[in-house]
């Protein structure tokens, strides 16, 4: 086993997932901001799933006796628009997992069977998070901007529980 092959490929990983949590808690910050709670939730939730990823992908980097290097892959892209935002991380989503199929054939192909399924692993959890936001988009879609306006309800100053009724 070439352990350079692994390592550039887990490196390259985790470039990607930097990137995706530096995205998501971008859409999370401005989608709380406009008030869609559970929208703004699922961006959270996801970036900390792949900040496990990071994880995940620089303890094998260790253990083959690499240095992590910890840089995203490229710059925040500023989209503030809903859809636009579900749909950039279905791309995202979409992308990690071709990624991740190719990593776990080459690590195969190259005798390293623990870093082979680490990526596999991973494709479960991009395909998991693409249908997450991908039923999103479908909902946004079918419903339009009431389906966002709904989760706007219960997420204002006044609904804090404790808080003065008028």
């Amino acid at each position: 086993m070439d352990r350079t092959k692994s390592i550039a490929l887990l490196n390259h990983s985790v470039a990607d997932e930097l990137q995706a949590v530096h995205q998501y808690m971008y859409f999370h910050f401005h989608l709380d901001d406009q008030g869609l709670g559970p929208l703004s939730l699922l961006f959270k939730r996801t970036a900390i799933e792949e900040m496990l990823h990071v994880e995940k992908l620089a303890e094998r980097i260790l253990f083959l006796k690499g240095e992590v290097e910890v840089t995203a892959a490229g710059p925040v892209e500023k989209i503030t628009d809903p859809t636009a935002m579900l749909k950039k991380g279905m791309a995202m989503e979409a992308g990690s997992q071709l990624d991740y199929n190719k990593a776990a054939i080459e690590c195969g192909a190259n005798a390293d069977a623990v870093t082979k399924q680490l990526f596999e692993s991973l494709v479960v959890d991009e395909e998991r998070h693409f249908d997450q936001f991908e039923k999103q988009c479908e909902k946004i879609e079918r419903f339009g901007l009431n389906y966002l306006a709904l989760q706007s309800f219960g997420n204002t100053p006044e609904a804090a529980p404790g808080a003065p009724k008028a």
